[in-house]
């Protein structure tokens, strides 16, 4: 299965650039390239893709308030010559934030990320239709010193951002491996678990206690984001977690 690419920015020749580098990838095909962002924006509206490649400073509609408006849920990359916009970006549930000029092995990179989201997305979703009692798999491999470690997912208590990498925190270890936090919340289980910081994922069913805009889990105090307390508390005090 292809995936489905989209590129929009303003400059023809980045455009010219990504479309190339992504020529050496068998996986990924580019359906539509824009350099009006808003002609970009009401297309995915209508029409399902996988991965955007995506510019920050554009005409009428920059990269961060495109991500913004979105209500589909397309993988991002951002790509741009500004690095200041990295953060702002990865709290936006980027993939990944790729600078100008982009070179194809930094690009390789990045798709990397990309297929194994997409692989185990599918695998989760294939192993869904399989049985009609809905069966959850209940863990994941991830790459832990250069070994793929097998974590079950009710082990953990929470995950932690530490800039391009993550800490998978247990009771017994933790366990740093090479993903953003976004990237790493998409492969746990979205009804066990719930980012509630930019930097910070956790386990709702290890949640003791709520004090103010903090968490407790286990021997942590975790803070709630102010974009996220509204939404995080309701679903723990709902009663969603027992």
């Amino acid at each position: 299965m292809k995936i489905k690419c989209l590129i929009i920015d303003d400059e023809p020749l980045a455009i010219k650039i990504i479309k190339k580098h992504l020529e050496s990838f068998e996986d990924f095909e580019v359906i539509h390239t824009y350099t009006n962002p808003i002609e970009a924006f009401n297309l995915l509206a209508q029409e399902p893709i996988d991965l955007v490649f995506l510019d920050i400073n554009m005409p009428r509609l920059n990269g961060i308030e495109f991500i913004r408006n979105l209500t589909s849920s397309p993988y991002i990359i951002i790509t741009t010559a500004y690095r200041e916009y990295a953060v702002e970006g990865f709290e936006l549930d980027v993939i990944d934030y790729l600078v100008k000029p982009i070179s194809l092995k930094r690009l390789m990179k990045a798709l990397n990320k990309v297929s194994y989201l997409i692989n185990i997305k599918t695998e989760l979703v294939n192993n869904a239709s399989k049985t009609s009692t809905s069966k959850k798999k209940h863990h994941f491999f991830v790459k832990v010193n250069k070994k793929m470690v097998k974590i079950h997912f009710n082990d953990i208590l929470y995950i932690e951002s530490l800039k391009d990498y993550v800490s998978i925190k247990t009771i017994e270890k933790d366990y740093i491996t090479h993903y953003n936090l976004s990237a790493i919340t998409k492969l746990v289980p979205e009804y066990d678990f719930m980012r509630i910081h930019r930097s910070f994922t956790i386990a709702l069913n290890k949640v003791n206690a709520i004090e103010g805009n903090c968490i407790h889990i286990h021997d942590k105090m975790i803070p709630i984001g102010r974009n996220y307390v509204k939404e995080v508390k309701g679903k723990i005090l709902s009663g969603f977690v027992l």
